[in-house]
């Protein structure tokens, strides 16, 4: 995994979708597709990681796996 890659949760909220990160918390994201809640997370943490890095708050270091496990 990239040290700057971020595992990303996105899920169907009904009329859109929404999006957080188990290892950023506090930053989350809507949007009316995929693509577009997907667009906007990004936005939303490379804002909020300005703002920690201007505050002193410590960037998250990735380090979060992903594995798709089938149901028996």
């Amino acid at each position: 995994m990239k040290r700057n890659s971020y595992i990303v949760i996105i899920e169907n909220a009904g009329p859109n979708f929404s999006a957080y990160s188990p290892e950023v918390p506090g930053c989350i994201a809507t949007g009316a597709t995929v693509d577009e809640t997907e667009a906007n997370f990004r936005e939303a943490l490379a804002l909020l990681f300005e703002v920690w890095r201007e505050t002193g708050v410590p960037i998250p270091i990735p380090s979060a796996a992903v594995r798709l496990v089938k149901a028996a």
